[in-house]
């Protein structure tokens, strides 16, 4: 059985923050913002808002696009780094809301390429016999951000997005995933406190180390660099070229980065999907959000061949190539 992305589904909280707002937060300009991220605005969750609130709402839009009920989920998974509490797993709590009695449900830690790495454990499920299992990318970004810090502030948004991955025996579906880390880079991209390395104190609140942390530079050509060796790599799996690809749908970090990308991969604009310029960088919502929107602009289509790529916190980057 192959695994097939049978319904997708995304949610983004209602308010939004500009680059005109942040002017009036910290020293920083709509043109700085621009010019080296490609960040308009972003997504900012409500007071009270939380990660599994978001994640519902994406869950419900990709069951009801599937033609599925909650009940008829054997698996949730949750890629988040922002979850409701430490434990349990935000996963356990959107199956309670959707009502997802007969599933399992657990949280999957790898940053912004969570949703990548979901996708495959999801792939992996359902070669075993599962039959349908909800994959989601749900941040809420805003809570590890620290609004006093220009250099990290303009870049994260909130938001989900969902997949129901089901069991078909037709050609669509997940064709390859493959996934790296290294974890010598560690400290490149990190929130250093609240963990049990540093446990919440008042030095943590004091230095603002519950907040992410991020080496941007460093960051930059690791990430340029990763992105357009896993996608090679892909390729060769499946015995494709670069031409042969409908849609790339790249984690939504930084426009400099996936233009470099695209450059070093021969990747024209119009085979890109790009949405970091109104939601910023949201972890691992990020390629789900961007997979839906390109599905209802038509972008996508039965018989599409599509190419995902993410890079982040770990290090890790992953990529996967389905056919829709």
């Amino acid at each position: 059985m192959k695994a097939c992305i049978a319904g997708i589904g995304s949610y983004v909280p209602a308010r939004v923050l500009t680059n005109a707002d942040l002017e009036r937060m910290v020293a920083t300009s709509d043109e700085w913002i621009r010019e080296r991220t490609g960040i308009r605005e972003r997504r900012i969750a409500a007071t009270g808002e939380a990660c599994s609130d978001l994640a519902v709402q994406a869950g419900k839009r990709a069951l009801t696009a599937a033609g599925l009920s909650a009940t008829d989920l054997d698996m949730i998974l949750v890629a988040t780094c922002t979850g409701d509490y430490p434990l349990p797993a935000t996963a356990c709590l959107v199956q309670h809301q959707l009502g997802a009695t007969k599933a399992a449900a657990c949280d999957l830690s790898a940053a912004c390429c969570g949703f990548v790495y979901a996708l495959s454990v999801a792939d992996a499920y359902i070669k075993t016999g599962m039959r349908h299992v909800l994959v989601i990318g749900s941040e809420v970004m805003s809570a590890i951000t620290d609004w006093t810090d220009r250099n990290t502030c303009v870049l994260f948004g909130d938001g989900a997005g969902a997949v129901v991955v089901s069991a078909s025996d037709g050609k669509r579906g997940i064709l390859s995933t493959h996934l790296r880390s290294d974890g010598t880079l560690c400290e490149l991209i990190m929130v250093p406190g609240g963990g049990s390395r540093t446990p919440p104190s008042e030095k943590v609140i004091d230095e603002r180390l519950q907040y992410i942390k991020m080496k941007g530079n460093e960051t930059f050509k690791v990430a340029v660099r990763t992105l357009e060796e896993i996608a090679r790599s892909t390729l060769s799996a499946n015995h494709l070229r670069v031409e042969d690809i409908d849609l790339y749908v790249p984690h939504q970090a930084n426009i400099r980065i996936l233009k470099a990308v695209m450059e070093r991969l021969g990747l024209p604009i119009e085979k890109v999907m790009l949405n970091v310029d109104r939601y910023g960088n949201t972890s691992a919502a990020s390629i789900p959000i961007a997979l839906d929107e390109a599905v209802r602009e038509g972008r996508i289509k039965d018989g599409s061949l599509v190419m995902l790529g993410a890079f982040g916190a770990g290090l890790t980057w992953a990529s996967a190539v389905i056919r829709w």
